[in-house]
């Protein structure tokens, strides 16, 4: 995924958060096979859905806090 304003497809907090407000199936499943190989990603997810779990219409954040959550505990 192309991301807005940034001029690299490293996964930093903005390339995550980019990945999880904008982002479809393909972007989804390639930061899912990201937070496989390298753990710590889950972190990073985990630091950008914080803000938005007062939301309860910002799905997609509380799906990936879960995702991280449920994914962080086994590794």
């Amino acid at each position: 995924m192309l991301h807005r304003h940034l001029n690299h497809q490293r996964y930093t907090l903005a390339a995550i958060d980019d990945v999880i407000s904008r982002g479809r199936w393909q972007d989804w499943s390639e930061l899912r096979a990201a937070a496989i190989q390298d753990r710590a990603l889950l972190e990073h997810v985990r630091r950008v859905c914080r803000p938005y779990l007062a939301d309860p219409h910002a799905q997609r954040y509380h799906f990936w806090m879960h995702y991280a959550d449920a994914h962080q505990a086994t590794s």
